[in-house]
């Protein structure tokens, strides 16, 4: 079937799979190899049938989706596409977490090492000697799920005439907000892990020999990520080692927050004041997610924009115990 003979409607949003997926099996990307149409995906090609921009200075407005039944279905996909480019602009999970699990359901156990002695170096074994072991276990615990997002509040008639590279900010912002959100539940999975080691700072404020501790702390792991609340922030930089001329430049020049020790340093609330989390990304927490970005499809495509949401659902769970620590005032 060509793709502008496609019949658009709600239910390539009911099938279990993204929108695009749905479209991709009706009219797969692979027939277009070597037509001008080659590099764009289902979506895409419809937004092209319906001479549909999204962006630049010539964009359309918001009512050229609602020209037609059929691109009024393209709507929602369009709010989910930009709600993600939000949310790739601030992903900071990304960036924290060892891996990403797509479930179907809102039930998930992972699995978990624990607090155990993982040493990277492996041991000589005598012949006739067993092998250390590595215990994996279910955890005894489901990973919570939560759901993070907005809820639009307009009308059509506000949006109608603005340009969708517009509307794609606006709705960008939410992304961004969702990102934030996550970031903020994946550190609380971290805190609350009851492994987790905690190590009273040497005096009432953070110092470099408690970031040097914290090193010390790590093997066989790497300290690869540091998250502080912003008044914690304020004392470190002003740390002689923190003023060291080439992190100087490098923050300076790109706003990059990285620690003497090559950490990335990320800042959130979440975080009580002096206490520094550190964790080794490659090995602390497992994030979990139900789909992508949540349209409510039927509203946005019978305009009924006043109170439609957008959201994701996700999880988070920790896997090795000993991958993360934290240092904090003394009481």
């Amino acid at each position: 079937m060509a793709f502008d003979n496609i019949k658009l409607e709600k239910g390539l949003y009911t099938t279990g799979k993204s929108f695009t997926q749905a479209l991709e099996e009706i009219d797969p990307s692979d027939n277009y190899r070597g037509t001008p149409l080659e590099g764009l995906d289902a979506y895409e090609r419809q937004l092209k049938r319906f001479d549909i921009k999204v962006s630049g200075a010539n964009s359309d407005p918001v009512s050229k989706f609602f020209a037609t039944t059929d691109s009024a279905a393209l709507f929602p996909e369009y709010i989910s596409r930009a709600v993600k480019l939000g949310v790739m602009d601030n992903n900071k999970v990304e960036r924290i977490t060892a891996t990403t699990t797509e479930i179907d359901g809102m039930d998930y156990r992972s699995i978990y090492i624990g607090n155990q002695n993982t040493d990277f170096e492996l041991e000589t074994v005598d012949e006739g000697t067993a092998l250390p072991e590595l215990n994996i276990k279910l955890n005894d615990k489901l990973t919570k799920l939560e759901k993070h997002g907005k809820m639009l509040v307009t009308s059509y008639e506000a949006i109608k005439f603005q340009k969708l590279d517009l509307f794609t900010t606006a709705l960008k912002h939410i992304g961004s907000s969702i990102a934030n959100s996550e970031f903020s539940q994946a550190i609380d999975t971290i805190l609350n892990d009851e492994n987790l080691k905690v190590r009273a700072m040497q005096s009432s404020t953070v110092s470099y020999a408690d970031l040097v501790n914290m090193v010390a702390d790590f093997v066989p792991y790497q300290m690869t990520s540091m998250v502080v609340n912003p008044s914690t922030l304020a004392s470190m930089l002003i740390l002689p080692e923190f003023r060291d001329s080439v992190a100087g430049l490098d923050f300076h020049g790109t706003g990059k927050m990285i620690t003497p020790f090559g950490a990335e340093l990320f800042v959130s609330k979440i975080v009580e004041n002096n206490m520094i989390l550190a964790f080794d990304k490659n090995y602390a927490v497992e994030k979990v997610q139900a789909g992508g970005i949540i349209t409510e499809f039927d509203k946005l495509i019978d305009r009924q924009l006043e109170r439609a949401t957008v959201s994701t659902i996700v999880g988070f769970s920790t896997i090795y115990g000993n991958a993360a620590t934290a240092v904090c005032k003394s009481n």
